[in-house]
């Protein structure tokens, strides 16, 4: 998938009454930053960028079926523990607790700074949602998907517990789910997409 930097906006037209459209439109200059010379121009409604929050300097990409989407990267933690009494290996989920999702389970993470590399940020946000040190072990898999108003493409990691009580800083609730229990949360959309790979990685 490319990934587009919008360069420019500007007015692609001075109102819907000399060309019939419904909502007055804008033109992006969007440029892969991995192949410079791939320079592509689109024709977006208003109400697209307002939505998406898309502005010069944002990162865009495009869907299958030619729709704009705002492009968030981010990393998530697949935290296991192993307990000794049985050999059960557990993963640990949490409750989101705001936003547009709010009460939906997914693996804690966030946002790449800039100038960060994955492992560094996910140790980052660990570190700021539930006071928890990790050691980050290998990529099990990156999730791409398309969210209606944004495309997330998200970084798992499998990783362990260094120190650290696993506080709740941002989130409604946690769990401790095995294989068995797995598929009993109401996963977020993205998240549920790789439960399958824990699964058989565990």
């Amino acid at each position: 998938m490319k990934v587009y930097k919008v360069i420019k906006i500007t007015e692609a037209d001075f109102g819907c009454e000399e060309t019939g459209r419904e909502e007055p439109m804008a033109l992006l200059y969007l440029e892969n930053a991995a192949e410079p010379e791939d320079t592509r121009y689109a024709e977006v409604a208003e109400s697209v960028l307002s939505t998406q929050g898309i502005e010069e300097g944002k990162k865009v990409v495009f869907t299958g079926n030619g729709e704009i989407r705002k492009y968030v990267r981010v990393v998530a933690a697949i935290i296991v523990d192993k307990r000794p009494e049985d050999g059960r290996s557990l993963i640990f989920a949490t409750q989101r607790g705001y936003g547009e999702y709010k009460d939906g389970w997914e693996f804690p993470g966030g946002k790449i700074e800039p100038g960060e590399t994955p492992q560094q940020a996910l140790k980052r946000e660990i570190m700021e949602e539930l006071d928890t040190e990790i050691v980050v072990g290998d990529l099990i898999d990156t999730i791409e998907y398309d969210y209606p108003k944004f495309h997330l493409s998200m970084d798992c990691f499998w990783c362990t517990l260094v120190k650290g009580n696993l506080i709740l800083k941002e989130h409604e609730a946690a769990r401790w789910l095995d294989k068995d229990t797995m598929d009993s949360v109401n996963w977020l959309p993205a998240d549920i997409t790789i439960i399958e790979k824990i699964k058989e990685g565990m």
